[in-house]
């Protein structure tokens, strides 16, 4: 035992802490602390700038996760500011602790490495293929969906022979996945990640691959909203789903701005029907309907108990509850619900979207709100860009919101 590690075992743990976290200790004495007692003592040393590769395997083997976790996590920081020289002289050290590490029973210590490599570039591959390969989801999912490092091949092989189920669905849902790694997830067998595929509007789904799975869609009801929802649909595609969709799904099939005109047609008329029947109970003089008064009264007191929220607002509108979807969104947009009323029967597609832009919500109910509240045809609504996007520039859309709420200040004669 040096003189320094003497002196360091008489200090009390205070002094011991501070002496391990000084750049200035002697080697010597981090050597010794970094097996001290005290886990606080340990974890200092690990963040020791001047705890070099030699300590490292010591480190390695501490008999608390919460250190080992720690020294992950500060070994794949040092990847990407370690000079060509840097990187040579610590690879032995270094990289093959962390290869040790992401090994690691606790997994505490392979999520600390994950969270840090995953949206990492210029790591060695071998460590990040490990760590998509973990039996721990919550290990693999950030490298999975977020690694540059992981390449066609690895994904292929990760749906080809996957660790657990949900490495397929983590795969399914990275973003900007390409059309073979595509069609493997769906051919694999897995319905939830097929469905998670489906979800993932930045991938590259081929015509082929999409084709193949709506035929198979009528068994698997999970899927066919999505389905849907693809920013691109063949004409083949359309006219299967609009065969075994019903509901809002049918209802968002028919909004779609790219169907075959006939299709368009046909759809349109299998929904008007249905809107009429349903919105019958809340015209004006039906007895069980509520006030427009009665369902502001409503949608205050759903907002105050935190219970309007999108959601809440498109189930009103699959209903056809026509005074109460007004009533939401006007509390929403925190305007009066003349002002809804008002795009409502000026039949205003954009200030309908204005207004859902407004409250806060997304595009995905301003379909609904403009079928139910406006009664447009489905070539007259407006859609969400391909990424579900609002159609209007916010000063156009704020623009509509101030005009609808001037035009009733200062009559039919504004603007």
């Amino acid at each position: 035992m040096t003189a320094e590690s003497a002196e360091a075992q008489l200090l009390d743990e205070a002094e011991r802490v501070r002496l391990a976290a000084s750049n200035a200790a002697p080697v010597s004495a981090l050597r010794s602390l970094a097996t001290d007692p005290a886990v606080m003592v340990r974890a200092a040393v690990v963040m020791n700038q001047s705890a070099g590769a030699s300590l490292f395997a010591v480190l390695a083997k501490d008999p608390d996760d919460r250190v080992r976790a720690l020294l992950g996590r500060r070994l794949a920081s040092l990847l990407p500011n370690l000079s060509a020289e840097d990187r040579a002289q610590l690879r032995d050290h270094a990289i093959s602790t962390l290869l040790t590490l992401v090994n690691d029973a606790a997994e505490r210590v392979r999520m600390a490495i994950s969270d840090v490599l995953k949206d990492m570039p210029g790591v060695p591959a071998s460590l990040v293929q490990r760590l998509a390969r973990d039996i721990s989801i919550a290990v693999a999912e950030p490298v999975i969906r977020l690694s540059p490092v992981l390449t066609d091949q690895d994904l292929l092989a990760l749906v080809a022979a996957p660790p657990t189920p949900a490495t397929v669905i983590a795969v399914a849902r990275r973003p900007g996945l390409t059309a073979q790694v595509a069609a493997s997830i769906a051919d694999c067998g897995n319905s939830d990640a097929i469905g998670a595929l489906l979800g993932n509007r930045t991938a590259a789904i081929s015509e082929q691959t999409l084709d193949r799975l709506i035929d198979h869609a009528a068994q698997h009801a999970e899927w066919q909203a999505n389905l849907v929802r693809r920013p691109r649909l063949s004409a083949h595609a359309a006219r299967i789903l609009a065969e075994i969709v019903t509901g809002q799904v049918l209802q968002e099939l028919a909004e779609r701005a790219d169907l075959p005109g006939d299709l368009g047609q046909t759809l349109a008329a299998r929904i008007a029907p249905a809107l009429s029947d349903n919105g019958a109970a809340n015209q004006p003089g039906q007895r069980d309907a509520p006030t427009l008064e009665q369902a502001a009264e409503v949608a205050r007191g759903m907002a105050k108990a935190g219970q309007l929220t999108e959601d809440t607002l498109i189930a009103a509108a699959r209903r056809a509850e026509t005074r109460l979807c007004t009533a939401l969104l006007a509390t929403s947009a925190g305007v009066a619900v003349e002002v809804v009323d008002r795009a409502a029967r000026l039949r205003s597609a954009k200030g309908l979207v204005s207004l859902i832009w407004r409250a806060g919500f997304t595009m995905r109910a301003a379909g609904p709100i403009q079928t139910v509240l406006a009664r447009l045809p489905p070539e007259a609504v407006l859609h969400p860009g391909e990424y579900g996007e609002f159609p209007l520039g916010a000063e156009e859309m704020r623009w509509q919101v101030e005009f609808l709420t001037r035009i009733g200040r200062e009559g039919p004669g504004f603007g």
